[in-house]
């Protein structure tokens, strides 16, 4: 008889699952979002205050230190390419044949009046790296169950110091995410959506931003194709490669 009010006391007080630390979930989300190399085309749809837009563009990503990216349309931004290399970024417009490079808190301007800056729009950081995680709860989003994670940076310089995100609890990709600067003011908050099966991983085809400083409807970035683990040559990374 004591064994077995025991085992009922046992069953009645021991969970039935345990709950994922934030570090753990971290890596989860790495393990599906972050690639040796990616290679897609997308496209923004920007609603601004005075109307939509779209621009179609190209990327070339390795980790987190090179990215480079073509318009492809409309045809008055056709051509103009980005080069990012490690903390350096630069822009070549060919209505004007120049090359230019953004610094410093220049890289967090919008680009082409959308609500990506163009730290958002060239930078793929491994979470893990640069935050600390800790479970604050739980919530349903798009009638998914999704445990919420605040993030805060490791390091000074990040673009957002803290992050919340509702991180999908079955398949591990973000669904939401507020992004907050230093003083604690929420600058961004996005929607992920059209979750994929990719390359034996989730990912997301579509993510709406919405910069809370700015009037507007939000820009949705759409990923129309992408390949991960791809070899990309050498000089794709190459000021050269501007022109």
């Amino acid at each position: 008889m004591k064994t077995y009010i025991y085992l009922i006391i046992f069953l009645l007080t021991t969970p039935l699952f345990s709950q994922p630390s934030g570090k753990e979930i971290l890596n989860l989300i790495d393990k599906n979002l972050t690639a040796r190399t990616r290679i897609m085309t997308a496209k923004m749809i920007i609603n601004g205050a005075r109307g939509s837009r779209t621009i179609e563009f190209k990327t070339w990503a390795e980790g987190e230190d090179r990215a480079f990216t073509e318009y492809t349309n409309p045809a008055r931004e056709k051509g103009t390419k980005m080069l990012k290399v490690e903390d350096k970024l630069w822009i070549f417009s060919p209505s004007t044949d120049r090359i230019i490079q953004i610094t410093g808190q220049m890289l967090r301007q919008s680009v082409m009046g959308s609500d990506l800056s163009y730290e958002d729009m060239m930078e793929d950081p491994d979470l893990t790296s640069h935050y600390s995680a800790s479970v604050v709860a739980s919530d349903t989003v798009q009638d998914r169950k999704c445990w919420v994670l605040q993030l805060n940076a490791l390091a000074e310089g990040e673009a957002y110091e803290v992050r919340k995100i509702w991180v999908d609890q079955e398949r591990y990709v973000p669904l939401r995410e507020e992004l907050y600067g230093k003083s604690g003011k929420l600058l961004k908050r996005t929607q992920l959506s059209e979750v994929t099966r990719i390359q034996g991983r989730w990912f997301p085809m579509k993510i709406v931003y919405k910069d809370m400083l700015k009037a507007g409807d939000g820009t949705q970035f759409i990923i129309v194709t992408i390949k991960l683990d791809e070899i990309i040559p050498e000089n794709t990374f190459s000021k050269a490669s501007l022109k």
